[in-house]
């Protein structure tokens, strides 16, 4: 195995698992595109060993602090690691996030637990390379009825590598079925968007609903329908509006698995031009869901996503009768905990309305945040009673 010598050891040495190409005492050109790397200091001590990527600005992203073989044994462990791990924090949960990167030192892999169903994404060239053994590891711990690879990710593409869906074990008909909290919902891991479902908001969507019973609600974003028809169970008759007609066409079958098609209007709009719409003719609701896409994927971007984000919550609040609800969330790594709570009174403060927060919330536990992994944390959700 080639070795790498690191100038600059101290966030390695912190738990980071990133080494960028200028910390390196050479090109990371040398090296073979994908493959395994010992990582050491100038002094010659052992850092740990990790996969590189001489095209990317992570040159090197560490898989282990140990000098151990990297082969399927390794990563069975890796995962039934992550496994107990989620055993441990939310049960026996049929459908959670299995694998999450770097918080579960296996940098560059996700994989989703959808029913019977692994949905798994290979993000890095690296960890590309290992496919093989990641796939034989998976089986051997959860022996899934079917296994769907998408890498079709727009990370991967920063990597050099190329986009591609497939089915590599087993088929998807009938669809999985995804259940949260007493609500089925059918998964599509082929067409649905990122691994075919946000899991990222099952206990913030419990966390919602059990505030909320009755009246009129808004769903904006709503994909296919989670949010909707977890307030839908508790009474409130949902508007449900998303871009996609797959999403709308996915949500009304999700209602009726549920038995709740005459509580979910679904309504194919533009979310920004439906709002407009909605403040002009003078709508009232109870409770709003606001969980919009990443609008900012670089920092170059940041000062269009407050304004996008502000618009949104402005019109939301706005549109809330006195003692309303609204949960609204960001899931761009860009925008911090802080910027978005600027963002949220820069909104109120437009929409002429006072608000206090109930609860302030972030991604599922199975999706855990790496303490020194900063960049695993991305989810914001903030619970609001807007006066």
């Amino acid at each position: 195995m080639d070795k790498a010598v690191v100038n600059r050891i101290s966030r390695i040495l912190a738990g980071h698992l990133w080494v960028f190409s200028n910390e390196l005492a050479t090109s990371p050109k040398k090296f073979a595109p994908g493959s395994l790397v010992e990582l050491t200091d100038k002094k010659g001590n052992f850092l740990g060993i990790g996969y590189v990527n001489p095209h990317s600005l992570i040159s090197v992203r560490i898989l282990t602090r140990k000098r151990e073989e990297i082969d399927e044994t390794f990563f069975k462990r890796r995962i039934e690691e992550a496994l107990a791990y989620r055993k441990k924090t939310i049960g026996g949960r049929g459908s959670f996030r299995a694998v999450y990167s770097e918080s579960d030192l296996l940098p560059g892999l996700i994989v989703d637990k959808l029913g019977g169903c692994l949905s798994v994404q290979f993000l890095t060239l690296g960890m590309e390379a290992q496919s093989d053994k990641v796939i034989k590891a998976l089986e051997e711990v959860y022996a899934p009825a079917s296994i769907v690879v998408r890498n079709d990710s727009s990370i991967r593409t920063l990597e050099g590598l190329p986009l591609e869906k497939k089915i590599i074990k087993g088929v998807i008909d009938p669809l999985p079925i995804v259940e949260e909290d007493g609500v089925r919902m059918e998964v599509d891991p082929m067409t649905g968007q990122k691994t075919g479902f946000f899991l990222d908001q099952a206990e913030n969507r419990k966390a919602f609903a059990a505030l909320c019973e009755g009246g009129t609600g808004l769903d904006l974003f709503s994909y296919t329908g989670a949010w909707s028809l977890a307030l839908a169970k508790k009474g409130v008759k949902m508007k449900t509006v998303d871009s996609s007609e797959y999403a709308i066409g996915q949500g009304k079958r999700n209602a009726e698995l549920n038995g709740l098609s005459g509580s979910c209007d679904f309504v194919k709009a533009d979310v920004f031009e439906l709002l407009k719409e909605e403040v002009r003719a003078g709508r009232k609701y109870d409770c709003i869901a606001l969980d919009p896409p990443a609008f900012v994927k670089s920092k170059a971007r940041i000062a269009e996503a407050f304004k996008a984000y502000t618009e949104l919550n402005a019109a939301c609040m706005g549109l809330l009768r006195h003692g309303g609800l609204f949960a609204t969330s960001s899931c761009s790594y860009h925008v911090d905990r802080m910027m978005f709570f600027e963002m949220l009174r820069t909104a109120a403060r437009g929409a002429g309305r006072q608000a206090r927060i109930i609860e302030t919330r972030s991604q599922a536990k199975d999706h855990p945040v790496s303490l020194a992994v900063p960049e695993t944390e991305y989810l914001k959700c903030v619970i609001m009673e807007v006066l």
